[in-house]
């Protein structure tokens, strides 16, 4: 075993006195060490529960014949980060987990990984680290939260939370009202109740076969929640003896697979940064295009909260993933899952319980899948789309463009009623470097939504949104407005063109006005001068790469 150069022979005598301090046995010695990588924290409702999912992954190594050791990454919650400076550190945290699992497993030889984990930047760090480190690992994403509900419907965080503030504001809700959504919006532990990136990140944890089958839809409550938990572990210790390993299950088939199930459900466009990220980790090239060549081809079968009515736990009701890959099995890879079986057979094994949550493949909510990749002037080098969330009306928009440096400004705006039908709102400087830290624009595009905008009024971006944006909003523009691309140059008035069937992102001015703008323009200084925003801006790629950090 690969824990074996920390026990094993005479001159690990010191190790092994370190090791019986921690309470292990003589016999304990002998069995794979397995480290539960947990980010529990009382910061994040999505994480408070990880205290019993802890104990029951412990259990399940231990009864495999195991030994399990617990350590902790921190998390960031996006929706209390969102909408204030905070937000800047929220995907920097990805490669710092990434980097401390590295860390720490690498540091005490450990043999398997379980990795509990739950919201938006976590899951796909610790994804990173598993591939980067390919040993026997089984993810565990602790669960959904349930629904809320007030005056005799179901409610959720975005719609019931960040909406609530344009609707507010507009006087089509008073402060009873608000405050009252404020406290039934949330009802409990779980991650937020939509397919949101954290969501959305759990089912292609679960697509790419890195979890036990129906992982990614059982709530947070549930009790098979807690079996699911249990079977991880157990399922770990076999991993090692079989020598299975993280880069075994995540290849290029399994982010195909993965790919496919986004579209299919019309996830969040944050997984056009993380999927990648992930890939690159693996060994494995993912590249924007894959995201629009396999949207072409996978019909929307999936409408789940911001674009459509219903929730994550419809969706555990309808079969979870296991129900999704039996209607996506002729268009997905027959790979291999932790749970030693592979697709085909999870899929003949599963029923879809709901046919109007998990719609058949002859009768889509639409024939393209949930992301497109838009190009042009603004974005020659890429920007991404949740189409899926966006009304039929509004897939080609042509409008003047009203310009803000920075995510505060443009939401002033928004709620002072300075935006109007028709514009198209560019908000700039929020790249990955840029920011730094590629803030989520979830409030400015909520507000919208909430002040009856989101049919009329285009957003665009070099930072991203949220999986709960609906709407015409274009992120992840490359290059970013901070490494000279067009966006930086883009003033009020402009017209822009937002042509989704045709993947198209321009910005209609004469080639000679936008040469001479670019002649004047100068790259701006970071904002932060110091600490690890600054380090991480020095190092970060485009987006159009996943947003990885680079020597």
């Amino acid at each position: 075993m690969r824990s074996d150069s920390i026990k094993k022979g005479l001159e690990r005598a010191p190790h092994r006195a370190l090791l019986y301090a921690t309470g292990r046995t003589k016999e304990d010695l002998d069995k794979p060490f397995v480290g539960v990588v947990s980010s529990f924290t009382d910061l994040i409702p999505g994480h408070t529960h990880m205290r019993r999912l802890e104990r029951a992954i412990e259990h399940g190594v231990f009864a495999a014949g195991g030994v399990a050791f617990l350590f902790t990454v921190p998390g960031v919650c996006d929706g209390i980060a969102m909408g204030h400076a905070g937000m800047r550190y929220s995907l920097p945290t990805r490669e710092l987990i990434a980097d401390m699992i590295e860390c720490i497993t690498q540091a005490h030889a450990l043999d398997g990984l379980v990795m509990l984990t739950n919201c938006d930047k976590i899951t796909p760090g610790m994804l990173m680290a598993a591939a980067r480190l390919d040993l026997p690992t089984v993810v565990v994403t602790a669960g959904p939260m349930l629904g809320g509900f007030y005056k005799g419907q179901r409610r959720s965080l975005v719609t019931d939370g960040f909406e609530a503030v344009g609707r507010r504001r507009r006087g089509e809700i008073n402060d009873e009202e608000l405050a009252a959504l404020e406290m039934c919006a949330c009802p409990g532990t779980g991650s937020c109740q939509g397919l949101f990136t954290a969501n959305t990140m759990a089912c292609l944890t679960e697509a790419l076969g890195m979890s036990l089958e129906g992982c990614a839809a059982t709530p947070a409550v549930a009790a098979e929640k807690d079996r699911i938990a249990y079977r991880s572990g157990q399922r770990v210790v076999e991993l090692i003896q079989d020598g299975v390993t993280a880069r075994k299950i995540m290849n290029r088939q399994a982010f195909e697979n993965a790919v496919t199930v986004d579209l299919a459900m019309g996830g969040s466009t944050n997984t056009c940064l993380h999927l990648p990220a992930i890939a690159r980790e693996a060994g494995v090239g993912l590249e924007l295009e894959v995201f629009d060549r396999l949207s072409a081809t996978t019909p929307q079968i999936a409408l789940l909260n911001p674009g459509g009515p219903a929730l994550m736990e419809d969706l555990w009701h309808a079969g979870g993933i296991p129900a999704i890959f039996k209607r996506l099995r002729p268009k997905l890879h027959n790979a291999l899952t932790v749970s030693g079986k592979k697709v085909y057979a999870i899929a003949d094994g599963a029923t879809v319980w709901d046919e109007e949550v998990i719609r058949p493949l002859d009768r889509p909510h639409r024939t393209q899948g949930g992301i497109a990749v838009l190009r042009g002037n603004l974005a020659p080098d890429g920007s991404v789309v949740k189409q899926g969330a966006i009304e039929p009306s509004c897939l080609v928009m042509r409008g003047r463009a009203r310009v803000f440096d920075g995510e505060e400004a443009a939401m002033r705006a928004v709620l002072d009623g300075k935006i109007e039908a028709g514009m198209v709102v560019v908000i700039r400087y929020e790249g990955p470097k840029g920011g730094p830290g590629m803030r989520e624009m979830l409030s400015p595009t909520a507000a919208i939504a909430g002040m009856g905008l989101a049919s009329s009024v285009a957003l665009l971006t070099d930072g991203r949104f949220s999986g709960g944006t609906r709407g015409p909003c274009v992120g992840h523009i490359s290059p970013e407005a901070a490494e000279g691309g067009l966006l930086a140059i883009v003033k009020d008035g402009d017209e822009i063109l937002v042509d989704i069937p045709a993947r198209r992102l321009d910005l209609l001015v004469r080639k000679e006005e936008i040469k001479r703008r670019l002649a004047k323009w100068k790259r701006p200084e970071c904002p932060v001068k110091e600490g690890y925003l600054s380090y991480y801006a020095r190092r970060v790629s485009s987006a159009a790469k996943g947003a990885v950090t680079e020597a």
